[in-house]
């Protein structure tokens, strides 16, 4: 800890801030059966792009735009339309629940990455709690009909290994660029890469559908502004734990939006992923 930070304020912005994300993966979802993964991908980062020049407009932050590591930049680019193509296909065959569950593997999956990329030491403890994570997530990876593996569940653990890469890029980033800067390149590079992508199975805009659009740029936007807040403001080992209250509002979502309710192997593979977690993070604490 340090004396200028506010724990309890940065606890609550991840609240809001994992709570306006789940809004916009739900908004994604409901828009899976009418447009690609991939032309969703562009939507989320158009929608959201408006919102994110206004934080910087109104923060003083748009001088910086152009002092930034263009490499590393493209790199995340790149993971980032992966990252939601991905997750946006998995939202397609699997409930949100369901996909919350695999994508908490990142935090297990960065402690892993950090030992090669960063030369973070892991003690022998934290990879028995790694183990037994991913050991979760391959029971969680249940086949769909005559298929050997779930498709929609190989596609949110893709996107968990995505996250997990991107967010060490991250901790290598900030180190010379603005937060600022990380956002608008994230966001302006996604919904240019995944729109150039999206040209041969782009599907015209229905006007019933923009209030799902209008849904998605503002929580999208909300979110990654309350998100940075709340790594500003608090420790990440104290507000990270937090993030677990997706699942949370991703049951919530199901259970209303399209009355899908929990089963055995959700409980049992969620738990001992997020045990995993969090005790990764009690470790790092210590």
């Amino acid at each position: 800890m340090h004396s200028t930070d506010k724990p309890l304020h940065g606890i609550l912005a991840m609240l809001l801030a994992v709570f306006m994300f789940s809004g916009m993966d739900a908004s994604m979802k409901a828009l899976t059966s009418h447009y690609s993964p991939m032309q969703i991908t562009c939507l989320r980062a158009a929608c959201a792009w408006p919102f994110i020049v206004a934080w910087l407009w109104h923060g003083n932050r748009l001088q910086h735009l152009l002092d930034a590591r263009w490499s590393l930049h493209i790199f995340r680019a790149v993971l980032g339309v992966v990252m939601l193509a991905a997750f946006i296909y998995a939202l397609k065959t699997l409930s949100l629940a369901d996909a919350y569950a695999i994508f908490f593997a990142a935090p297990l999956l960065i402690t892993m990455l950090s030992v090669w990329w960063l030369k973070d030491y892991v003690a022998p403890r934290q990879w028995v709690a790694i183990a037994v994570g991913m050991a979760a997530v391959l029971y969680m990876l249940k086949p769909e009909g005559d298929q050997l593996l779930s498709l929609g569940a190989l596609a949110a653990l893709l996107s968990a290994l995505c996250y997990a890469i991107s967010a060490i890029t991250v901790r290598i980033l900030a180190k010379t660029d603005h937060s600022g800067n990380m956002v608008f390149w994230l966001m302006t590079m996604i919904g240019l890469g995944a729109g150039v992508l999206a040209i041969p199975d782009w599907q015209p805009l229905q006007a019933t559908h923009w209030p799902y659009f209008l849904a998605i740029g503002l929580t999208g936007a909300i979110g990654q502004v309350f998100i940075t807040e709340a790594f500003r403001l608090a420790p990440p080992s104290v507000i990270a734990p937090f993030e677990y209250t997706a699942l949370v509002w991703g049951l919530g979502f199901d259970i209303l939006l399209w009355q899908v309710w929990p089963d055995a192997t959700l409980f049992i593979g969620a738990s001992v992923i997020m045990a995993s977690g969090l005790y990764l993070i009690w470790q790092e604490r210590r």
